[in-house]
């Protein structure tokens, strides 16, 4: 991957707006879209209608877009020089502004001796650079972001204010320090002391209500909510992995009319975005170079009616789940699905039986209708809020409803019509499984009972989202879900892909409208990358040798290093979010976050293979 592609991989994800940066000399936070310079070529317009609608959705009904206003989405700003780090283009505030210098001074309190550090502010630095402070007596030390700030469920952050929280309404100008007793980070050896007297140890920040009231600023903003706050702030470690979660909806493009005339407007959609009538269409190619060279050999009607269709189509995907729309494609059954064709969004092959179920690997694959080998597919996704603290729940099927419900997040502009959005390319393998053999096996007797612990095993877990978390997947995910991990383990040692490089996308869905028995099942292992790791065929080629690398994945499944504790494992109300767990563990299923749609969730090895503690609910009998 380039250094430009992964840097906007980046700034949908991991540093997004609202994420804090340690830069050599200070700390920053990624400002929102407003503070990006989107000027001239700096950034690519993404047609993909069916995410853009769902987007729609989601920000009209959370009150963030206007009703009456189209959303675009747009990739970061791209440029190929940064500076100290962070892409140009891209406004990064200074947070937190308390720092800590690095001259460290001894102070003996009785028989110990501690080690404190002088905290100062922003504007206490030297204006050149803002880099270092002066003490009274001339001496000058090299400062570092302090390492705490605080927020609130909200996602608001802000500096703790040090003076108050150690003096409460007391005024006070004395030096404070940050000092030390051991060599740990245990809060309980960290104070914060004044001149004057007054101390607090950092464990009596995390009592409820000790930082403060939330004020509901937003720094990455730069503003405070209009609707205000007034929750109890919270201690957050600036460089802690609870302090930033994207919320981040990803599509498979599909396939659209084969016409030229159709390819040509869906590859302009973006562009063609604010044509309502024929007579926007001429003042389009008038004004857009680009509108005009593509389109000029076709009249202005034939092109709005194309583009009218196109728009039709993406509504009608709107209103279904993500994945329904991408199940039925890729278990269509046709030999070829989509062009093959290098601009092509989709391009698979439904591959025969014979291919790819040798009889010599002694697997039952009854279970499995058809093997899909997708040799060009493009991966679109799109940043619309973020979390801190806790990651918000995601719906197994991305549908519009459990979006809505899990949403709790920050948002990442004031009023954009636009969103940040990067595109993949890569390959995979789609398997289809039978949905009637699973329903059947569900409804046996041993399959029955670990249903039930699982589903009580949700209802614990969902207690702590208040109500708001999404509806149980199922346990026809659970298995899939854990089918999908064992087989992206295996793959990454047969194909050379990395295994963090593997996503996943699990269908198990109903096609009745509120809910009902799951009538479609399959799991689409892929890789896709802005560079050309994604595109090597290495997951394609994995295919004839399908029979024997599930074979050696669930027989890796039938003992974990940490049994007997996997294998007994049940789903409590005492184990946090491994109540959605039966038999799984780091040792076994679970993988790299990044890699899974559901962050590790719902996962049990006993559903696949017999385990030293139940060898009755498997579905892979041999």
């Amino acid at each position: 991957m380039t250094k430009n592609a992964q840097r906007l991989s980046q700034l949908i994800s991991t540093f997004g707006p609202g994420a804090m940066i340690d830069l050599p000399t200070r700390s920053v936070v990624v400002g929102g879209l407003e503070q990006w310079d989107m000027k001239g070529n700096a950034f690519k317009t993404l047609p993909e209608p069916r995410l853009t609608l769902r987007l729609e959705q989601i920000l009209k009904a959370q009150g963030r877009l206007d009703p009456a206003a189209s959303l675009t989405l747009r990739t970061p700003p791209i440029s190929s020089e940064s500076r100290d780090g962070v892409p140009r283009g891209v406004a990064a505030p200074v947070f937190p502004t308390w720092f800590i210098c690095e001259q460290i001074e001894t102070n003996t309190l009785g028989t110990k001796t501690v080690r404190r550090r002088r905290l100062v502010r922003w504007q206490d630095l030297d204006s050149k650079g803002r880099r270092r402070f002066q003490y009274d007596d001339g001496r000058k030390s090299d400062v570092t972001p302090i390492r705490f700030v605080c927020a609130c469920d909200k996602g608001h952050l802000q500096d703790i204010d040090w003076r108050w929280v150690v003096h409460g309404s007391s005024a006070c100008h004395e030096p404070m320090w940050v000092e030390e007793k051991g060599t740990s980070a245990d809060p309980a050896d960290t104070s914060i002391v004044c001149g004057c007297g007054n101390r607090l140890s950092l464990q009596d920040t995390f009592q409820p209500g000790r930082l403060g009231k939330c004020r509901g600023e937003r720094p990455w903003l730069l503003d405070r909510d209009p609707e205000g706050c007034g929750d109890n702030l919270k201690l957050l470690t600036r460089t802690a992995t609870n302090t930033y979660f994207p919320q981040v909806q990803t599509v498979i493009s599909l396939p659209t009319e084969e016409d030229e005339l159709s390819q040509l407007v869906d590859e302009l959609s973006a562009d063609l975005a604010g044509v309502q009538t024929v007579q926007d269409v001429a003042q389009a190619k008038k004004f857009n170079p680009k509108i005009s060279a593509s389109l000029s050999a076709y009249s202005d009607v034939d092109i709005f009616d194309a583009l009218q269709r196109i728009r039709d189509g993406a509504k009608t995907d709107a209103t279904r789940s993500p994945k329904l729309a991408e199940f039925d494609t890729f278990a269509c059954g046709r030999s070829e699905i989509g062009v093959n064709h290098p601009t092509a969004k989709l391009f698979a092959q439904t591959l025969t039986r014979d291919t790819w179920a040798d009889p010599a690997a002694d697997m039952d694959l009854s279970g499995i209708k058809n093997l899909v080998t997708v040799h060009r597919l493009r991966e679109v996704s799109c940043l619309y809020g973020f979390t801190r603290f806790e990651a918000a729940p995601t719906g197994s099927d991305g549908d519009i409803e459990d979006i809505q419900l899990s949403v709790r997040g920050a948002p990442i502009s004031r009023d954009a019509n636009w969103l940040p959005a990067i595109e993949q390319f890569g390959e995979g393998i789609f398997i289809h499984f039978d949905a009637a053999a699973i329903t059947e096996w569900l409804q046996k007797e041993t399959p029955a009972a670990r249903n039930q612990k699982l589903l009580a095993g949700y209802g614990h877990w969902q207690k702590r989202f208040s109500g708001k978390a999404p509806a149980y997947p199922g346990t026809a995910y659970v298995l899939l879900h854990s089918i999908s991990h064992a087989l992206m383990a295996e793959i990454a040692l047969d194909c050379g892909y990395p295994a963090s490089s593997l996503k996943e996308r699990v269908y198990a869905l109903s096609s009745a409208r509120g809910g009902g028995d799951i009538d479609r099942c399959g799991i689409l292992i892929y890789t896709a990358s802005a560079g050309a790791q994604g595109t090597l065929g290495g997951l394609v080629a994995t295919a004839p040798r399908f029979s024997y690398i599930l074979k050696s994945a669930l027989d890796r499944l039938r003992i974990c290093s940490n049994d007997p504790v996997c294998a007994d494992h049940e789903p409590d109300d005492k184990s946090g979010d491994r109540a959605t767990h039966g038999a799984a563990c780091h040792g076994c299923l679970l993988i790299a976050e990044t890699s899974c749609e559901m962050r590790n969730l719902f996962l049990d090895r006993s559903l696949l293979v017999p385990t030293m503690a139940d060898d009755g609910s498997c579905f892979f009998k041999n």
